[in-house]
């Protein structure tokens, strides 16, 4: 007979050690003041999901209304944020090294256009302009040489107004 209270305690501790599970299930969350609070029950189903930090075991957790899951379908993921943003990053070098290869065209163009106006000043000032042979001998321009560097050279001008 002096088994039988031994019995009846451990019974009544595994039940207690069973039930206790949903017991020590611990929700927080933040009240609309931004106040942590703390409780062995669900928050109120006005507290929005994404106020909840911690929600207790599964089988008492608040389920999600409608608005709120739509509303977290819709939210990209991390991962999506990450990935959007390393595009973005992407894109905006790509346009950068576009700009500044034709910032370098255009000042490469601009370079050209003033040397060929200069040789266009210098070719109708009349005066004499000598060249350097292949064997290291100076010769002057011709007047059809003359003439056909300063046709030469229209042609580069005329390219430089027209951008």
């Amino acid at each position: 007979m002096a088994a039988t209270p031994i019995l009846r305690f451990i019974a009544c501790a595994l039940i207690a050690i069973a039930g206790s599970g949903d017991a020590l299930a611990q929700y927080m969350w933040l009240d609309a003041k931004g106040v942590k609070q703390y409780s062995d029950m669900p928050p109120p189903p006005d507290v929005p999901a994404n106020r909840v930090l911690q929600s207790g075991g599964s089988r008492l957790a608040p389920a999600m209304p409608a608005k709120d899951a739509q509303a977290a379908a819709a939210e990209p993921t991390l991962a999506e944020r990450n990935a959007a943003f390393e595009k973005r990053r992407l894109e905006r070098a790509e346009r950068e090294r576009k700009e500044s290869e034709q910032a370098k065209l255009d000042a490469d163009k601009a370079r050209s256009c003033e040397q060929a106006r200069a040789y266009s000043r210098t070719l109708a000032s009349g005066e004499r302009i000598s060249r350097m042979g292949p064997n290291g001998e100076r010769s002057y321009l011709s007047d059809a040489q003359r003439a056909q560097e300063t046709a030469a050279t229209q042609r580069v001008l005329d390219q430089c107004k027209g951008s």
